[in-house]
């Protein structure tokens, strides 16, 4: 029988008290240890967010420069990790590296599991910093280019372009990178974030958590919408004027308009709004409107006939086509920003620890007789 909690996917059950992250669902709210998302990302940078995130409040300008500094020095990655990366089959994708990697560099580390709470923070900062050089090296060697290393004198997301071509980007392209890194730190106890919590919860090590999480975010249902979206644009919709019966073909037959709606949101996702002002900004820099006035029609028809609004993943899609970002990157790009995320809510879920074991809501048969091999049917 179900319990009164009991909810499919546990869509509607709570299972933890946080102070990370609130997304206000029906108002079109997330919040960040408190601050509204759009006046952190109006006002802050993807590392200044990242620390608050982890640290519980917003850091001096002399914490942010430490912090800056400590991220800068953990990029880099062992010798023998990049060996190790090097010898993966060449089908492997970025995304199947990262889950690859991120396990593997828990054999270069003590086990954290016994230390104190500073220094898990420590060794999980260390991890979250190699997030986007794993990304970036893994995306290199896969097609045949040599990885490279990390530029000291750049912060996050403008080093994560660099890696990507050897170039240093502009500092629009290099904005609209931070301000989307900043926009996917955490949200809620999504499915990677809650993977990563129940594995650390048996009191399993970082590593583990972390690799648990980019196992779930791999998913198609959590991290690979924004690559279904640049996929529909390009491969489905093509042209502004074909947008509108797309869409009305699509609902005719009950399908689904990548990047529209989401599970907790019930009006225009916050983070959405963010992004579609940098997807304008870059469209024009590239002088190619097409994907906005694409999305403008999706908007109005999926507006009038559903009632819904596009999600982060829908303007991420474009920011990352004008970014020049190749598709399989994606969700690791998510990653690199979650990585922040997820490394909060495993030190939460520490400090405070109870195995998270859930109930099941049994639906099978009891009391069945056993009938030996031999008479068996």
């Amino acid at each position: 029988m179900a319990g009164k909690n009991f909810g499919k996917g546990l869509e509607g059950v709570t299972v933890a008290d946080t102070k990370i992250s609130f997304v206000a669902g029906m108002k079109g709210h997330l919040y960040y240890r408190g601050y509204d998302i759009k006046d952190i990302a109006g006002n802050c940078s993807f590392e200044e967010a990242a620390y608050l995130i982890v640290n519980g409040s917003l850091p001096t300008r002399k914490k942010l420069v430490a912090f800056s500094a400590e991220l800068k020095r953990e990029r880099a990655l062992p010798d023998g990790t990049v060996a190790l990366m090097k010898k993966l089959n060449k089908k492997t994708t970025p995304m199947e590296a990262l889950r690859t990697i991120v396990s593997a560099l828990g054999s270069d580390e003590p086990d954290p599991r016994d230390v104190d709470a500073h220094m898990k923070l420590k060794t999980g900062l260390s991890i979250a910093a190699k997030f986007a050089t794993i990304a970036a090296y893994s995306y290199r060697i896969r097609h045949g280019m040599k990885p490279v290393p990390p530029n000291l004198k750049l912060d996050h997301a403008a080093n994560f372009l660099y890696m990507l071509s050897g170039k240093i980007p502009d500092e629009i392209s290099s904005k609209a990178m931070d301000t989307d890194f900043l926009l996917h730190i955490d949200h809620g106890f999504n499915a990677s974030t809650f993977s990563a919590r129940v594995t650390v919860s048996t009191l399993s090590d970082l590593f583990s958590g972390f690799t648990s999480a980019v196992g779930t975010l791999k998913g198609p249902l959590h991290g690979g919408a924004a690559q279904e979206v640049i996929e529909m644009l390009d491969n489905k919709i093509r042209q502004p004027e074909d947008a509108e019966r797309y869409v009305m073909k699509i609902l005719e037959t009950h399908g689904r308009v990548m990047g529209y709606g989401h599970r907790i949101y019930k009006t225009y996702d916050p983070r959405a709004k963010v992004l579609r002002k940098n997807a304008v900004l870059l469209s024009k820099m590239r002088g190619n409107m097409k994907y906005i006035e694409i999305a403008d029609v999706l908007e109005r028809t999926m507006r009038e006939q559903k009632n819904l609004y596009p999600n982060v993943d829908f303007y991420s899609a474009i920011v990352y086509k004008h970014l020049g970002l190749p598709v399989e990157l994606y969700s690791p790009i998510f990653a690199i920003a979650r990585s922040f995320g997820w490394l909060a809510h495993m030190l939460e879920q520490y400090s405070d620890n109870r195995l998270i074991r859930p109930a099941e809501n049994f639906i099978g048969k009891t009391g069945l007789k056993f009938i030996p091999i031999e008479k068996r049917q």
